[in-house]
């Protein structure tokens, strides 16, 4: 019950813009409103504290951030999905289709998203869980971004979804790790869909994205269905359900390359 109560008042949260912390001034400043807006929607001070203690700019991030900008600017889908559906890729996307088969059919009874655009996913995202999830502090990768002016409402809402992650004991602050943008786990969720859409598959009483495979893939199912996914309905460029992809991720290009894959798995 805390956990659902704490999820809905964050889900809730429009911080007045009066109220948010001001972007691009004293960075300590800014890192204190925070620390308030946090208290505000039931973040403990002791979570607070251990969390925003010494945060600082991360410079590395914000010059990313700027370059990733044009990342999904090329319009050749035929390069872009080569250089990430390859033939080792599909390979073992097709061995975790067979060694994760009784789990995947739970997830398509439940969601009603087919295995094969789960484990493409999985795959373009950390290559099954075993590439780079990023080793970044999702704390002070988020600090930073909420500071600069560019995205500054998103990234605020995302660093108090990541100290909820902390409170909510899904993940020790010490694990706390992600990409550039504050991705977490292996399908790279923001924190605010970690807390949106995660969900708890194997029983333990923890959304756990980075360990726990059933969450991860169960998880990646529900933010789709959510969205508005139909199930045993087609998923290609054009139909409805690949409008609902937009939500995993708006590039077109990215789209059309998730659709790929999972048909490739599929053998088609």
């Amino acid at each position: 019950m805390i956990r659902r109560t704490l999820a809905a008042v964050f889900l809730s949260l429009s911080v007045p813009a009066a109220e948010a912390a001001q972007c691009g001034g004293d960075f300590p400043g800014f890192i204190a409103q925070v620390s308030r807006d946090a208290a505000g929607v039931g973040i403990s001070r002791s979570v607070v504290d251990s969390a925003l203690a010494g945060a600082g700019l991360d410079r590395a991030v914000l010059a990313f951030d700027r370059r990733q900008r044009a990342s999904f600017s090329n319009p050749n889908f035929v390069a872009f999905a080569a250089k990430r559906v390859h033939p080792a890729r599909i390979k073992r996307g097709r061995q975790m289709l067979q060694r994760h088969a009784a789990l995947l059919s739970r997830i398509q009874q439940r969601f009603g998203v087919p295995p094969q655009l789960i484990v493409a996913i999985w795959g373009l995202e950390t290559d099954y869980g075993s590439g780079d999830m990023g080793k970044r502090p999702v704390i002070r990768t988020l600090a930073t971004l909420a500071w600069d002016c560019r995205r500054t409402e998103l990234f605020q809402r995302e660093l108090l979804a990541a100290l909820m992650i902390v409170q909510r004991g899904d993940l020790p602050l010490s694990e706390l790790k992600g990409a550039y943008a504050g991705e977490i786990g292996q399908t790279q969720f923001l924190p605010s869909s970690y807390i949106e859409y995660g969900i708890d598959f194997d029983g333990d009483g923890h959304v756990d994205l980075r360990h726990s495979v059933p969450d991860v893939l169960a998880s990646t199912a529900n933010l789709l269905k959510v969205n508005g996914w139909r199930a045993g309905a087609a998923y290609r460029e054009g139909s409805e359900n690949f409008q609902v992809l937009r939500e995993w991720n708006r590039a077109e290009v990215y789209r059309k390359t998730i659709v790929y894959f999972a048909e490739r798995l599929a053998g088609r």
